[in-house]
């Protein structure tokens, strides 16, 4: 018995949120008094195991086959499934992502498992395997139980803090039986972000509406972005007049984040877009109309003039750095 995590990579880069699921999984088998092991995917980056172990795992069984690095959803539930059967584990953790969600849906079939998706805390054990998760867009929360001997978790992210363990992990490789078949599905383009961080992976998102006035100011997003380490996003209005790419649509039909800050400048707060950032811990509204209805949904907030308050914030965080 054990619990086993899947770790998701792009370009051989072990992603934020399922470190996020292995200090999950390391505090889920505390509770469970078992082990917890990682599986991975495709070929890794040097040093990436040991984030691995720092966040929580001193076990894990990789599959190291280049064909896994695209991201085929059914070849990576084959190897999983067959990972999970190897350490007779019970329960499966992984972050609720694109990729994450489709592999758990597969998953969910083939293991005969209970699925419990945006888990947001540890379940209960008292009365049942009985866990927490966000529903309609983290405005509400419900308790699920799950009956079944074999249990998905896919994790909310950015709601798990990731641990810093100081201790080394045992890689073990481990052989996948796939065929071609398993890759019948290629993915012929990829359509990336082009900024340093990725926008549903990022701590800190800084998004701009129509109070910019046009691409040409998008600087003051982009600096302040900088400052803080952030990512950046915008409103869909924004992305259907072409000022910024449509992958930076933040918002219900867009790109949906739960990062710990978001900080939305000029967007006036049409339900659409709050569907997709309801799930940040905080959020900060800078606009200069005070009846804007993104105060409503706020944490904190700014009345004033972009064009004056941005470029004022960023010098105080880069004085304060």
């Amino acid at each position: 018995m054990a619990v086993l995590v899947y770790i998701e990579q792009e370009e051989g880069i072990i992603k934020k949120s399922s470190l996020e699921a292995i200090s999950y999984g390391r505090k889920l088998a505390d509770l469970l008094q078992t082990e917890v092991k990682a599986i991975g995917l495709g070929t890794f980056a040097a040093g990436e195991w040991d984030s691995v172990a720092q966040a929580g795992a001193e076990h894990a069984l990789h599959v190291n086959d280049a064909r896994l690095n695209a991201g085929i959803i059914q070849a990576h539930a084959k190897a999983i499934a067959q990972a999970y059967e190897a350490t007779t584990a019970n329960v499966l953790v992984l972050a609720k992502s694109s990729l994450g969600d489709a592999v758990a849906a597969r998953l969910s079939v083939r293991l005969r498992a209970g699925l419990v998706s945006n888990v947001i805390e540890l379940p209960t054990l008292e009365s049942g395997f009985c866990v927490k998760r966000s529903i309609y867009t983290g405005k509400a929360f419900a308790v699920s139980e799950v009956t079944t001997k074999n249990k998905i978790l896919a994790i909310r992210k950015n709601t798990v803090e990731t641990l810093q363990v100081d201790g080394k992990i045992d890689v073990q490789s481990f052989e996948a039986v796939l065929d071609d078949s398993d890759f019948n599905v290629k993915i012929t383009g990829t359509d990336k972000a082009t900024g340093e961080i990725s926008l549903p992976e990022a701590d800190i998102v800084v998004s701009g509406g129509r109070g910019l006035k046009g691409p040409e100011n998008w600087g003051l997003i982009e600096d302040l972005a900088k400052s803080l380490g952030a990512a950046t996003g915008c409103s869909k209005p924004v992305s259907d007049m072409d000022w910024r790419p449509h992958h930076e649509h933040v918002g219900q039909t867009g790109v949906k984040v739960s990062p710990t800050l978001y900080i939305a400048v000029g967007i006036s707060g049409a339900i659409q877009h709050l569907a997709g950032v309801n799930s940040s811990k905080n959020i900060l509204v800078i606009n200069k109309d005070p009846d804007a209805p993104f105060f409503k949904a706020a944490d904190y907030g700014i009345v004033g003039d972009a064009f004056e308050v941005l470029p004022k914030l960023t010098e105080a965080i880069r004085a304060q750095k």
